[in-house]
């Protein structure tokens, strides 16, 4: 079935025509790197989070669908090396890169994980017999979307209830579109396939925290992928998807929040769009994590650990620790649930826990969310010394910085207090390419080995280099 333009006057096809015409050569040397570098990180998370239980178990299916242990499709999957086809190599391997929720963050208006998008695009290159340099490009376009989607919303999703995998459903078919070659107009079919298909309520991250927290955004990826796939073939889906007849803007628009009905702008999704090596990538605005918790929890996590390491406090001399954030954080973070976190999922979601075991242990790793450790009693009463409070001065701050204050009060009866508003990992405060290395070796050796470790965090950093992306794959099979 082919469809053809009758009206450029949606927004997917402005994005569509972006995409398509978006090149290599356009990149500036600093997208190019920085791509590499989150390439680089998320494939040690991947490495790492093909050890969790929801990984285990999700490969476990998918071979039972394959009926063999080795599968016999085109793609592969990190550590297993399990052959599927692309669509569910992309899902496996996006789970595997989320599954600790340690890989990247971008947070405006809503919450994203770009690199939640980029095994999507790998899996089709690996099945098209594409270049290094043609991943590199899928991955510039996955994060310049993914980040502006975040960015659109008015004030963003989250505060209606939605999920942003509603929104990464929008950017995957784009950036997996781009390496089909899709025409404009088989992108907006692209686009309205999958985005009509993945809206994900906000339940996922509310409360108790399941499995699918960290499902959901790998699926929105695989969604992506499939639908360009079809789009390629001529399969149609809504090209009104975003700002027509019952697309997002007017589903939104019945929802009101703070005494106003939801809103997007579209101009922030259109205006300065980077076309050549001179204009501005989104994605050197994307940061990266430095503990395996979520997003807002790192500001605070920081300013604890720097106040007990400046002031040598002993976690047996604390009798309260008071956490000062952003609303939403507080929100998120510091819910009835979260004091008392039963899985890993609320465990790393939790601002309570997260304090209570930094304390004590004296770091946060993923050591820190096995099974034992977060079922260990003795930190409940740790737990209970933690009070966070949203503090509305910290409001008017965010997103451009996230300010959290840590008071920590010892049974002497002294204060210390620590302030961070930048949190490590920031494209102000960004992590090394050596220190990537330490978290990518952390992650990976025992899954691996060294050798493979190393191999592979060459492969990465020379990716444009390659004809195929075969070795990346070489370097990440146990």
């Amino acid at each position: 079935m082919s469809t053809a333009f009758k009206t450029s006057e949606f927004l997917s096809f402005d994005l569509a025509e972006w995409a398509c015409a978006l090149e290599y050569d356009h990149l500036s040397p600093e997208a190019v790197q920085a791509a590499k570098l989150f390439w680089y990180d998320s494939v040690g998370c991947g490495l790492g989070g093909s050890q969790q239980e929801d990984a285990k178990i999700l490969l476990a299916h998918y071979r039972e669908m394959a009926g063999s242990e080795q599968g016999n499709g085109p793609c592969s999957c990190f550590v297993s090396g399990f052959k599927t086809n692309p669509v569910d190599a992309g899902f496996l391997n996006a789970h595997m890169i989320r599954a600790m929720d340690y890989n990247d963050i971008y947070w405006k208006a809503d919450p994203s994980h770009p690199s939640d998008i980029i095994a999507a695009p790998l899996a089709l290159c690996e099945y098209k017999g594409l270049s290094g340099k043609d991943l590199i490009l899928a991955t510039v376009i996955a994060y310049e979307m993914e980040q502006r989607l975040a960015e659109f919303g008015l004030p963003g999703v989250r505060e209606y209830g939605w999920h942003h995998a509603t929104l990464t459903a929008f950017a995957a078919p784009i950036a997996c579109g781009r390496l089909l070659n899709l025409s404009p107009d088989q992108m907006v079919q692209a686009i309205g396939i999958s985005a009509s298909r993945t809206f994900s309520p906000g339940a996922v991250t509310a409360g108790k925290l399941t499995n699918m927290k960290n499902t959901v955004d790998p699926w929105a990826a695989r969604m992506g992928a499939e639908s360009a796939m079809l789009a390629a073939r001529g399969y149609s889906g809504p090209e009104h998807i975003f700002d027509g007849k019952e697309g997002l803007y007017h589903v939104f628009s019945h929802v009101m929040y703070d005494g106003k009905p939801a809103a997007f702008d579209s101009e922030i999704m259109r205006k300065d769009l980077p076309r050549a090596a001179g204009d501005h990538y989104r994605i050197l605005d994307c940061g990266m994590k430095s503990f395996p918790i979520e997003a807002l929890s790192h500001a605070p996590l920081t300013a604890m650990m720097k106040c007990v390491q400046e002031n040598g406090i002993k976690a047996d001399d604390v009798v309260e620790i008071k956490v000062e954030v952003i609303a939403r954080a507080a929100d998120i973070l510091g819910d009835p649930h979260k004091y008392r976190p039963d899985s890993k999922e609320t465990a790393d979601h939790s601002l309570p826990y997260c304090m209570a075991v930094g304390l004590v242990d004296g770091m946060v790793t993923p050591l820190q969310f096995k099974e034992e450790r977060v079922m260990d009693k003795s930190l409940i009463p740790v737990m209970d010394k933690v009070k966070v409070v949203a503090n509305e001065e910290f409001e008017a701050l965010f997103p451009e910085y996230q300010p959290s204050r840590v008071t920590i009060t010892t049974a002497d009866g002294k204060s210390f207090s620590k302030r961070v508003d930048v949190p490590k990992g920031d494209p102000r405060d960004p992590m090394t390419p050596d220190e990537i290395g330490v978290k990518f070796n952390a992650l990976g050796t025992g899954v691996v080995g060294g050798a493979k470790c190393k191999a592979a965090g060459e492969w990465i950093m020379s990716m444009e280099t390659h004809g195929s992306v075969a070795g990346l794959f070489a370097h990440t099979i146990a």
